[in-house]
């Protein structure tokens, strides 16, 4: 059985509940299962995945535990004119996507990985962290606030800023980098925010 390291799921909230399942299975217990048979997913692995707005023809709302394990979301929107416009004339000569190129191994990123899980976190940043985490369980516009699955998110991903500014310790800007974009989605607004027009962030 050959599976892969890079999984791209796009238009999740159009899957259907079984297909939703099996991939929780793969991020949350790293296996898949076919016919009663157990694969083992080999490292590293990473999901991506693109989501249609709520409420577009034949979407639906994502499990909560499914969207717990999903590190961090991001809203790309769409692409300024330039940008529009670079990626039409990119084309005129055949697909870019044919001219990519490996820039790094399997063991190289998983060493990476390993190295920006070694970073250090004093224990005020965890007690900060911690803090952050538990604001979002007490605030008057959330109904359901961050989990501890998100509380090990942010750290991970404070430790993966660091390790990019090139230290070997967490400081507090970068849990505030990544806070927004790994918590909004775990969070459940009251219909009093909604209402108000709040976001998560």
């Amino acid at each position: 059985t050959v599976l892969c390291n890079l999984f791209l799921a796009d238009e999740l909230n159009r899957a259907t509940s079984r297909t939703q399942s099996a991939l929780l299975e793969a991020m949350e217990e790293g296996q898949v299962t076919v016919d009663g048979v157990s694969h083992k997913i080999p490292q590293p692995f990473i999901v991506i995945a693109t989501q249609n707005p709520i409420g577009a023809c034949g979407t639906q709302m994502l499990p909560d535990s499914q969207m717990d394990r999903f590190t961090i979301r991001l809203s790309i929107g769409y692409p300024a004119s330039k940008d529009e416009r670079d990626m039409v004339l990119s084309r005129q000569n055949g697909n870019p996507l044919d001219m990519v190129n490996q820039v790094i191994s399997q063991s190289q990123l998983i060493a990476i990985q390993d190295q920006a899980a070694a970073v250090y976190v004093k224990d005020d940043i965890v007690d900060y962290v911690v803090e952050l985490i538990n604001k979002t369980r007490r605030h008057p516009m959330i109904i359901r606030g961050a989990s501890p699955r998100a509380t090990l998110a942010v750290t991970s991903m404070a430790k993966a800023v660091a390790y990019i500014k090139g230290r070997d310790f967490v400081i507090p800007n970068d849990v505030q980098t990544v806070f927004c974009d790994t918590i909004n989605h775990r969070l459940l607004l009251s219909s009093d925010a909604e209402a108000k027009g709040l976001t998560a962030d």
